[in-house]
């Protein structure tokens, strides 16, 4: 308090605690919404005993001003702060009593004083004191309410982020994930999508995605399921916070096969990030489904692209290319000879040319079909220029 008031009127205010404190509690059960109930059992003993320590507390400043200082005391307003978001209400009724409890103190503390003869001075110096007092603590349960507010929601992220990783798990079990979606206070979507997208800020990329988008970072890699992606909007939605940063999105799937889309959106994106697939953002991985079978397996793909491509292992670099080009164009348009010519820009007897090389290196195998549909896919394995494109 920044003037000391006379210890006396401390010994003046005292009697009426009792009375005060039992008016101020009926006042705010009678005049605020929120409390108005039953004040019994934990809530109601929380209420009197906040009540009762508050006129206790200030009477006691009244007498030392030192008083105040004793941090038991600031730690009680804290705790009904944290009460206060704990129970799931906003902090305006807490502060909606403090201001009543304010306007009664000042009433009968006033009367008091008069009664027992203080100047008006004095008694305008007890108002000042009253409703800073009332400042001071309104202060500490404001800060209570943010701390809880922030141990809540950094819990509630944790707990996400778990969420996450249970669910691009294969032997997630619902109930496993019903219970952590309930502590996560996340409401399990019909259908989800999984996402993968190169920045480790998983929390943030989550707030900008919205729409209760839950994420983990996986190292560099930032792994999400995205609720209800078929919705009105959505996709938009989802482009515009990518902001252009490529990502792979999976297929949209119930919510028990999450882990198979996030897989085959790791798979997309892998493919992504070797060139193989264009960057978008997000990358559709269900529009590239060929090369996502294709390349699933990359050394399978590697040795079927060096086994059946071997005839041409002896030749020089330029003509190596001037016929995989050729023979690539000539697999999508067998016996086309002209559209094959104006494909690669060149003339059709240079493509006859070519394809006497060809038939000279690989023989009966351009005319069998599952010679053919082999080459055609080594051509795709070993081209990552060409695959990135189809």
């Amino acid at each position: 308090m920044d003037q000391a008031l006379p210890s006396a009127l401390g010994d003046a205010l005292r009697p009426i605690l009792p009375g005060l404190a039992e008016e101020m509690i009926a006042a705010i059960g009678r005049e605020v919404p929120e409390y108005a109930r039953p004040l019994e059992g934990p809530f109601g003993r929380g209420l009197r005993a906040g009540v009762e320590q508050a006129l206790g507390r200030f009477v006691e400043t009244v007498i030392d001003p030192t008083a105040d200082e004793d941090p038991g005391f600031r730690a009680i307003y804290v705790a009904l702060g944290r009460g206060e978001m704990r129970a799931g209400r906003s902090l305006d009724a807490l502060l909606s009593a403090y201001r009543l409890g304010a306007r009664l103190a000042w009433e009968r503390c006033v009367a008091a004083g008069q009664a027992a003869g203080f100047d008006p001075e004095t008694l305008y110096r007890l108002a000042t004191a009253i409703f800073s007092y009332i400042d001071r603590i309104s202060a500490e349960s404001v800060e209570g309410y943010a701390a809880e507010q922030s141990a809540t929601l950094a819990e509630r992220q944790r707990r996400r982020r778990a969420l996450v990783r249970l669910l691009a798990r294969d032997d997630a079990g619902a109930e496993e994930v019903r219970d952590l979606a309930q502590l996560a206070i996340w409401p399990r979507p019909a259908t989800v999508a999984g996402l993968v997208v190169r920045t480790p800020d998983a929390d943030r990329l989550a707030s900008r995605l919205g729409g209760e988008t839950i994420a983990a970072a996986d190292h560099e890699l930032t792994l999400a399921f995205i609720p209800d992606p078929g919705a009105p909007g959505r996709r938009a939605e989802l482009t515009a916070a990518l902001n252009g940063t490529p990502a792979a999105l999976g297929p949209t799937v119930a919510l028990e096969r999450a882990a198979g889309s996030l897989a085959r959106a790791q798979a997309a994106f892998g493919l992504q990030e070797l060139d193989l697939l264009p960057p978008a953002s997000p990358l559709l991985s269900d529009e590239h489904l060929p090369a996502l079978l294709l390349h699933g397996d990359g050394a399978l793909a590697a040795d079927l692209a060096a086994r059946a491509l071997a005839p041409l292992d002896d030749l020089r670099a330029g003509a190596r290319d001037k016929l995989v080009e050729t023979l690539r164009a000539w697999l999508d348009e067998p016996g086309q000879v002209s559209r094959v010519a104006e494909r690669l820009h060149v003339h059709p007897q240079t493509v006859r040319y070519r394809m006497a090389q060809l038939r000279e290196l690989f023989g009966e195998r351009l005319d069998d079909p599952d010679a053919r549909f082999e080459l055609a896919l080594a051509l795709r394995a070993s081209a990552p220029a060409v695959s990135a494109t189809t």
